[in-house]
């Protein structure tokens, strides 16, 4: 593992989440009617869910676990591996779910649940962040 890189996406994860709780609107419907909001919560968040996938692919890569077959499987692995606890695991592949959307479709994004992710489950990434960090000893 290199401590660096794995450090280095952590900030970045940080300054995304940052961003998403600093530009979150207080309602829904503010969100759906600001294309620019839309953008600066959609954007951070698909970095963020990123960024995790990145971060234990990485870690993962220093083991002697096969690499995952997807996205989601990745938080299944850190699961095993014991960097994350299967409630976490289960979370972040519900993340990887939406980036996928907003990623491949992003027409078909629901803002109602941009909102929730944003204003909810913001400290799933924050977990993530705090577990790998303990495990990794970083």
């Amino acid at each position: 593992m290199d401590r660096e890189v794995i450090e280095q996406k952590l900030e970045s994860l940080r300054r995304c989440l940052k961003r998403i709780e600093e530009k979150c609107p207080s309602s829904v419907d503010n969100l759906a009617g600001d294309l620019d909001l839309q953008d600066i919560m959609a954007l951070n968040l698909t970095r963020a869910i990123q960024l995790c996938v990145d971060i234990g692919a990485h870690l993962i890569a220093g083991t002697d676990s096969m690499p995952p077959a997807t996205m989601g499987q990745t938080f299944d692995v850190l699961a095993e591996l014991g960097y994350i606890n299967i409630e976490l695991a289960i979370r972040m592949k519900k993340a990887v779910g939406f980036r996928n959307v907003a990623v491949h479709n992003y027409e078909a994004i629901n803002w109602q649940i941009v909102h929730a992710i944003a204003t909810r489950h913001l400290s799933d990434f924050k977990d993530f962040a705090q577990a790998i960090v303990q495990k990794s000893g970083l």
